[in-house]
């Protein structure tokens, strides 16, 4: 029977414990498993290498995904990195020129040292992509919508070029979620999440998430994962199932509030442009109705003065939306890119790829969508 995405947010991954009946996955809290004889086990051996919390988690990843395998990882970052080491030196990565600033921080720092070559184009417009191609490409690396000018590309469009040439397409879904967006069906290789953020949901837990079809690279990635060892510990584990089962109605109530306060931005006399694909004019519009569910909780925005100071004053100005790093869970958030997410990146790049330093991101809750705009209103003055 094929499930909605509500019910399978509810379901997937999950059965009940069969020594107990627990609704919920234990959080087996070992190392370890006794072996009737060597090499005679449960399907457990070390921790590092399987538990059965985990197992669960990555069931239910794979699911959400429409996919076949999933993995789980400590981190966002440490998931980015177990793709990254499917390559060789001299393989080259093309990836968004708008993007997370820790994965740009990942591939220009540690990885680029070990000769792994990263090529950052516009990726909105497809084309960039397929020139520049070569015979030393073997990823590309895209998120839609980007972190944090909302920028979107076409994932299928980027798919058909990823086969056409023969290179592994991976899409971080972080903004967007399983729920509003899952690459997978529209061609893409692998998916990845960091967890942390609408996976999770209650900004109480670190992890990262990969999701692949294919048979062959869920291998390969299950050997990185396990023999480089940034594995996520059962606790995190069952934190992520356990929000996972509210994915459904948090992002519904993410994209209504998204959308409310999108269009009161804009018709703020004192803001000036304002970043969300929901917007009928908006560049990515027409793509984004086509591969997304909704567009979101995440916004971006600049005064209509572009003042740095102005900027940072209605930061620190905010009660219920929170001055943090990270994004996605129930209550909001107001973030600095250009000395906070994105601060790695160095700022004539920034400002080349359009993100100014005062831009403001926002990451919008689940609280009363009244109280949200009465805080900004605030705040902005």
């Amino acid at each position: 029977m094929q499930l909605h995405k509500n019910t399978i947010c509810i379901h997937a991954g999950m059965e009940p414990d069969p020594t107990t009946g627990a609704i919920m996955t234990p959080i087996y809290q070992t190392s370890t498993y006794v072996q009737a004889a060597p090499a005679t086990h449960k399907g457990y051996e070390y921790a590092r290498s399987q538990n059965p919390t985990r197992t669960a988690l990555e069931a239910a990843l794979a699911a959400l995904e429409h996919g076949q395998y999933g993995l789980a990882f400590s981190s966002g970052v440490a998931a980015t990195d177990a793709v990254i080491k499917l390559l060789s030196p001299g393989d080259e990565v093309i990836a968004a020129n708008d993007m997370y600033g820790g994965t740009y921080r990942l591939f220009t720092k540690v990885f680029a040292k070990f000769g792994i070559q990263f090529t950052y184009v516009d990726t909105t417009d497809v084309q960039n992509i397929a020139n520049a191609i070569t015979a030393k490409t073997k990823l590309l690396w895209i998120e839609t919508p980007t972190n944090p000018l909302m920028n979107i590309t076409d994932i299928a469009a980027v798919a058909s070029i990823a086969k056409q040439h023969g290179v592994l397409l991976c899409v971080d879904n972080t903004f967007a979620s399983p729920y509003l967006q899952n690459p997978l069906t529209l061609g893409a290789d692998i998916v990845m999440h960091s967890a942390t953020k609408y996976l999770g949901g209650h900004s109480d837990v670190i992890q990262g998430a990969l999701v692949v079809n294919d048979a062959a690279l869920r291998e390969q990635l299950y050997f990185i994962q396990k023999s480089c060892g940034a594995v996520p510990g059962p606790q995190d584990c069952f934190l992520v199932l356990r929000g996972i089962k509210t994915l459904h109605v948090r992002m519904q109530r993410h994209c209504e509030n998204g959308a409310t306060i999108a269009h009161w931005l804009r018709n703020n006399p004192k803001v000036g442009k304002v970043y969300w694909p929901g917007f009928e004019d908006n560049a990515g519009y027409t793509t984004a109705k086509k591969q997304m569910h909704g567009f979101g909780g995440m916004i971006s925005f600049e005064l209509k003065n572009d003042s740095v100071e102005e900027a940072k004053r209605v930061l620190s100005s905010t009660h219920l939306f929170s001055l943090a790093e990270s994004l996605g869970g129930v209550e909001s958030l107001i973030n600095h890119p250009a000395t906070m997410t994105h601060a790695s990146i160095p700022r004539e790049e920034r400002l080349k790829n359009g993100l100014s330093d005062a831009l403001i991101r926002l990451s919008v809750g689940i609280e009363d969508v009244n109280d949200l705009i009465a805080d900004l209103e605030k705040a902005i003055g």
